[in-house]
């Protein structure tokens, strides 16, 4: 017992000896020295032995973690960084190149998502008319024009954060129809919406083609197949009925989106925009129904001369914030994308990529977000163009915790052990206390947002892995066993 006892404190006066020797502000330095002098000592590995926890605080022990990271084969020639921050205090609690501008993958649906909900107000929704223009005579003919108004719903038919299915809203439309005693339309179905002319869009530079189970083909690898009957040749396994799959076609160069997955590696394409892809299934079911449509299905952007019209149905979408919290649940690229045309539109009435990024990274300097570091290229994270360092990421979503809107967003987050794609990570220690973006990249992988540790307080953290070695559940692991102790603070 007595030299057990010279032992541990042992183990404690060397720690209290290597923390005196640390920065006290952020930056956790590795020493070799230190390491060999552990290896001469013959001491426990600094991963947190039970003699470690009785005598070290838990700062210490999130200090230790990281330097033992550092030479960690997955982490050792990898760029990474990490921040924990106390956000009453305002002071970091502990950090490693807290300043060094990543690859945040999925994590800038952070930026998008908050800078949607600041502009539009989490209780927004978009609405789809049903109009007619004209008369209805005794037998029941329109003689005149439907009208479909869109207003740039990004869930529109998707079934997504209790979206109604196209099926469903058509449904709505026809009994519309019907309740008017409208039996024949004498006239054509026009399409009208200002925002979004198209779901096609051009992607920003430097996009992957594979994560989460979204496939993307880069430009130029197709070139032989005939545009009229593009197919998009992908791996079979990790498809599920639910999921939408896009890539970039090489004769246009622009995202083209698949409704569905056929088997045999091959997807179908060429989904049109939402408007039109529900006007037109509207006409196929109203014939079908038995109620004739003598015109045809005609987008009308601008109307100089507007007719008299009469609202027949509306269609109002989920809340945003219903929107935003399946956006960051599900990592949702195709929902992320279309809020960042959305912020585009509603400041600069302009509903392209490019406008969003104005808006957004405006927005964000607005709200003094640090935007030393800051590259935002896209919306969903799915560029590796997009760079931010752990300290603005940390800083900025403190700043929330002051807004109205806090407690929706931070719902949003998926759970640690329990909801979203933390739903596996954080199943014993940090179950129910971490609520976090993931981001995942081929050799990216990061995790950014708040800790509720078990005194209590609300820290917040970042943490961004980029070309590290061997798998992601490897790293995975290595980010529990870092923020572990966090828990404790």
């Amino acid at each position: 017992m007595v030299n057990y006892r010279k032992y541990i404190s042992s183990v404690a006066v060397l720690a209290s000896g290597f923390f005196l020797a640390q920065s006290t502000v952020s930056t956790v330095l590795y020493s070799q020295a230190y390491d060999n002098q552990r290896s001469t000592l013959n001491l426990p590995s600094p991963v947190t032995s039970v003699a470690e926890k009785t005598f070290l605080s838990a700062k210490e022990l999130v200090d230790i973690n990281v330097n033992t990271m550092m030479t960690d084969p997955v982490l050792k020639n990898a760029t990474w960084g990490f921040v924990v921050y106390d956000p009453k205090t305002k002071k970091v609690i502990s950090s490693y190149n807290e300043n060094t501008p990543l690859v945040p993958a999925s994590t800038t649906k952070l930026l998008t998502t908050e800078t949607a909900m600041n502009l539009l107000g989490e209780n927004y929704r978009w609405m789809t008319q049903l109009e007619y223009s004209g008369t209805i005579d005794e037998n029941g003919v329109l003689n005149g024009n439907l009208y479909l108004i869109g207003s740039g719903d990004p869930s529109l038919g998707t079934n997504k954060a209790g979206a109604w299915s196209y099926r469903d809203i058509i449904s709505d439309f026809i009994g519309g129809l019907s309740r008017e005693g409208i039996k024949k339309v004498n006239g054509d179905i026009i399409i009208q919406t200002a925002l979004f002319k198209g779901n096609i869009a051009m992607l920003p530079e430097n996009v992957v083609w594979l994560e989460n189970n979204n496939y993307y083909l880069p430009v130029g690898t197709t070139r032989e197949i005939n545009p009229a009957n593009e197919k998009l040749i992908v791996k079979k396994s990790g498809f599920t009925s639910d999921k939408k799959y896009f890539y970039v076609s090489p004769y246009v160069k622009q995202m083209v989106y698949a409704e569905k997955y056929e088997g045999n590696g091959t997807l179908t394409t060429k989904l049109p925009e939402a408007p039109a892809y529900l006007a037109n299934t509207l006409r196929t079911t109203l014939v079908k129904s038995g109620i004739g449509v003598t015109g045809k299905v005609t987008p009308k952007m601008t109307d100089a001369t507007p007719e008299t019209r009469k609202l027949v149905s509306a269609y109002k979408s989920p809340t945003l914030g219903d929107i935003i919290f399946y956006t960051n649940q599900h990592s949702d690229n195709s929902l992320a994308e279309a809020l960042l045309k959305t912020v585009g539109f509603q400041k600069m009435g302009d509903q392209t990529s490019e406008s969003g990024r104005v808006v957004v990274t405006e927005h964000l300097k607005n709200e003094s977000f640090d935007m030393i570091g800051l590259n935002y290229m896209d919306g969903s994270g799915l560029s590796r163009s997009n760079n931010v360092t752990p300290i603005s990421q940390v800083k900025f979503l403190t700043s929330l915790m002051d807004e109205k809107y806090y407690k929706t967003y931070l719902t949003s987050l998926p759970v640690g052990g329990q909801s979203g794609t933390l739903k596996r990570m954080f199943i014993g220690t940090g179950n129910g206390q971490v609520f976090a973006k993931t981001g995942t990249l081929n050799k990216v992988k990061t995790l950014a947002g708040y800790l509720k540790t078990n005194s209590g307080k609300t820290l917040v953290f970042s943490l961004m892995v980029n070309n590290y070695a061997g798998s992601v559940d490897m790293v995975k692991k290595r980010m529990e066993k870092i923020l572990e102790p966090a828990l404790d603070l």
